[in-house]
């Protein structure tokens, strides 16, 4: 017998998740098969990896050794994934993702054509909602990844900036500011401001910066808080406050003069976007070239 990736990638995902059961679930694989193919691997190196007990599983001495370099295997097939997906021209198969709000409504549409047309026969099926429920569908393995606006720290997830962002204040056309070529940070503060709801990657990150300001949201005459860009934007053009929003997500009511972007005295809102899925997981090659065409490509020229 000899050692294969296979048996590599299930004894590390019975150490990380904890049981065979957890394993079985994540590896879409029959608890009594996940439990042969470790035992497989212990009889190969003729020791064992695993103690099992009724509660958890704990790893061996032989079994801590073994874990870094099953991650390094895990690791090294990710790397050869993305290399191999620059040539997969005609990769047929299924892309099944998750994406946050503003990736989903204004970002990813205007990238999924031109990927579209380089890899025409990869379905896409998309859905559209908060970082919470796309995390909880990944580690439910209803999802096999998923796009966000701002990072997250779970234990579980492997996350990756893979594009880049940038918020801008807007206004209406009948704001005050209306016309300014650049304004200060003092005097966005003193009118009223509408925001995304609490929690939202778009919001979290213009608190950031104006903490890096001095300032927070306390500072703010916050009038309506929102739990879309698109009812931000309809507040805005109404009349209601200027808020912050994705440079990608006003192009078009920019276009038309309904509301107008304009610059802040040295203040940047900078973010990235990232990938996140189980690190236990190995994405299907489909989900891979997508990602490596979002890193690789210049996306500006369709945003």
């Amino acid at each position: 017998m000899a050692l294969n990736f296979h048996q590599l990638h299930i004894f590390y995902t019975v150490a990380d998740r904890g049981s065979f059961s957890a394993a079985a679930q994540a590896l879409h694989m029959t608890q009594p098969a996940v439990t042969m193919q470790v035992q497989s691997l212990e009889d190969y190196f003729g020791t064992k990896l695993l103690q099992r007990s009724t509660k958890r599983i704990e790893l061996t001495e032989a079994g801590r050794a073994l874990m870094p370099y099953a991650q390094r295997s895990i690791d090294l097939i990710r790397e050869t994934d993305q290399q191999m997906s620059k040539f997969t021209k005609q990769l047929k198969g299924r892309l099944q993702l998750g994406a946050s709000l503003t990736i989903g409504e204004y970002i990813l549409p205007r990238l999924l054509g031109p990927f579209g047309q380089e890899f025409p026969h990869i379905a896409i099926s998309m859905k559209v909602m908060n970082t919470a429920q796309i995390m909880e569908e990944i580690v439910n393995h209803q999802l096999n990844f998923g796009l966000i606006e701002a990072p997250v720290n779970h234990p579980d997830m492997h996350m990756e900036a893979v594009m880049s962002d940038e918020l801008k204040l807007i206004v209406g056309k009948a704001h005050p500011l209306a016309g300014s070529r650049e304004v200060e940070l003092e005097d966005v503060m003193k009118y009223p401001i509408v925001l995304r709801e609490q929690g939202s990657g778009t919001r979290l990150v213009m608190e950031e910066q104006l903490r890096k300001k001095q300032f927070s949201v306390a500072d703010m005459k916050i009038v309506m808080e929102l739990g879309s860009t698109g009812a931000v934007k309809s507040a805005v053009e109404a009349g209601l406050g200027l808020s912050f929003v994705s440079a990608s997500s006003v192009k078009h009511e920019v276009a038309l003069g309904l509301i107008q972007t304009i610059p802040i005295r040295d203040v940047h809102f900078k973010r990235q976007f990232y990938s996140i899925f189980l690190k236990s997981a190995l994405l299907p090659i489909s989900a891979v070239t997508f990602l490596t065409f979002l890193r690789e490509r210049d996306l500006q020229q369709w945003l």
